[in-house]
């Protein structure tokens, strides 16, 4: 269960990560790194937690012309992560391009494995109102969400990212094979803070959730190896 979980590493610095990493050694969790720490961190410490065994979400969330995400695609390959995103939002034809800068390094270089490539839907922290009135998306999340969905699984991805809340709908869309990344993860009684639409792991991993994301509940609390512990026992009920 632990490698269906995903500690946020949002941390300024990798001085900060890397004592995390301590508190956690020997939970078999999966480690995602996102823009602040991987900006400040830089791929060496990719490799560096690779090394240490964990399994690696490059969360970069790329949306650019095809080109550039194709060559982003190709250059996180070759670093060696298991997973990492682009935005549903680029459309078909970029995802597409991913996945072929992906299939040039794994041609190039037979001793690499191939990551899982995943596509952002809609952020957690977006609302009805944000994606109808701000964004210009009509409809509801939900409908936005899985029409995302069923354009990266079109375009060769293996899933994507989406709020637990939308989770079993998108397996109804896709396919059970087709992967979900959930955020907006809570555990019971902690509190939402900037997330609108969220779960328990309990009821995230009841609900279709193949991984769930879990960021400031670990990383903020008193003792990140009680609250990781409590979080497994979560999953598990």
């Amino acid at each position: 269960m632990a490698q269906r979980l995903m500690v946020a590493l949002d941390y300024p610095d990798d001085r900060a990560a890397r004592q995390l990493m301590l508190s956690l050694e020997g939970i078999p969790c999966y480690m995602k790194v996102g823009m602040q720490l991987f900006y400040q961190a830089g791929p060496q410490f990719v490799r560096e937690l690779k090394e240490r065994g964990y399994s690696v979400f490059l969360d970069l969330k790329m949306h650019d012309i095809p080109n550039t995400v194709k060559g982003g695609a190709n250059s996180i390959t070759k670093l060696g992560v298991d997973m990492f995103n682009v935005h549903a939002a680029g459309g078909s034809t970029m995802m597409a391009a991913a996945m072929r800068g992906v299939e040039e390094a794994l041609a190039a270089d037979s001793a690499l494995s191939r990551p899982l490539v995943i596509a952002v839907t809609q952020l957690t922290s977006t609302n009805l109102g944000t994606m109808n009135e701000e964004i210009g998306i009509p409809g509801s999340i939900e409908d936005a969400v899985i029409h995302y969905a069923k354009l990266a699984s079109g375009a060769g991805l293996d899933g994507v990212v989406a709020s637990p809340l939308e989770a079993q709908g998108i397996k109804d869309a896709c396919g059970a094979h087709f992967r979900t990344v959930t955020p907006g993860i809570r555990p019971a009684g902690s509190a939402a803070d900037d997330q609108s639409r969220t779960k328990t792991p309990g009821e995230a991993i009841a609900g279709g959730s193949d991984y769930i994301v879990v960021g400031r509940p670990i990383t903020a609390a008193a003792d990140p190896r009680e609250a990781i512990i409590r979080i497994l026992e979560e999953m598990t009920q």
